[in-house]
């Protein structure tokens, strides 16, 4: 009943599946303990274009942090270690250096919301809701996962949902820029899967250093590492990969992208 973090290979796609569906998908301490290890594993997969995650099942992404371990793990020095936890888990999702998608079926509440905006992608069945509601738990809420939302919804849209702690439906996250698209239920599951393969069929240094600067980009402006995106840049100039995207369009064809 702990549940998992797995990862289902597709080719040149992955999915790292949240599997707690007997209490949707809520993140249990050994799910958060292995997210950053699951991560690297992403990581260093070579032949690994994009990353969608997603929730067991079509009821709930995630349906936050599981509560019945709050007691136990929460309080005192617990709750220190539980938040040094999470931000681990949190910044290792958001330092993938592969396309990052969600795919957000149903309740995305709390933690699974913070899951959510690690994310470079969000995609959301119509039948989504989304919530942060630490005011109606007595938490704090930690800087990081405030300045994600701050930067995807603006300052207005963050503070009516944390002081509000309410839910917003699919519309009104798509409206507020907390998702990109939403689709019908049935037909989210293959949106996705189309739209992750457009992806996995360009450019893997060109996908790799547009990331990179996007997350440089958010970061002040002080602390970026301006070196390190002028080298990407640099190394998908000197890629085969350049020499067959150029070849390809003047051939009228599709281009057959090796990462190197």
């Amino acid at each position: 009943m702990s549940g998992n973090v797995e990862i289902h290979r597709s080719g040149s796609i992955a999915h790292l599946v949240f599997n707690h569906a007997a209490r949707r998908n809520a993140i249990t301490v050994k799910m958060w303990e292995a997210i950053p290890e699951v991560v690297r594993e992403l990581d260093e997969d070579d032949d690994l274009r994009v990353v969608v995650m997603r929730g067991e099942g079509s009821e709930a992404f995630v349906s936050g942090a599981d509560i019945s371990e709050f007691e136990q793990m929460r309080t005192g020095d617990g709750g220190r270690r539980y938040d040094v936890m999470t931000a681990r888990a949190f910044a290792a999702l958001r330092e993938l250096d592969k396309p990052l998608i969600a795919l957000i079926h149903g309740y995305c509440i709390g933690g699974g919301a913070a899951i959510a905006l690690t994310a470079d992608l969000r995609y959301a069945a119509d039948d989504a809701e989304f919530a942060i509601p630490p005011a109606r738990l007595g938490l704090g809420y930690h800087t990081a996962g405030i300045q994600a939302l701050i930067r995807t919804v603006g300052a207005p849209a963050t503070a009516d949902l944390l002081f509000t702690a309410r839910r917003v439906d699919a519309d009104e996250a798509y409206r507020i820029g907390l998702v990109n698209r939403v689709f019908e239920k049935d037909n989210l599951d293959q949106a996705v899967d189309e739209l992750a393969q457009r992806i996995a069929d360009n450019a893997p240094l060109t996908l790799r250093s547009a990331k990179m600067t996007l997350q440089e980009l958010a970061r002040p402006e002080a602390e970026r590492d301006s070196a390190r995106v002028r080298e990407s840049i640099e190394l998908c100039y000197q890629s085969e990969d350049f020499k067959e995207g150029v070849r390809a369009f003047l051939e009228k064809r599709r281009p057959n992208f090796k990462g190197h």
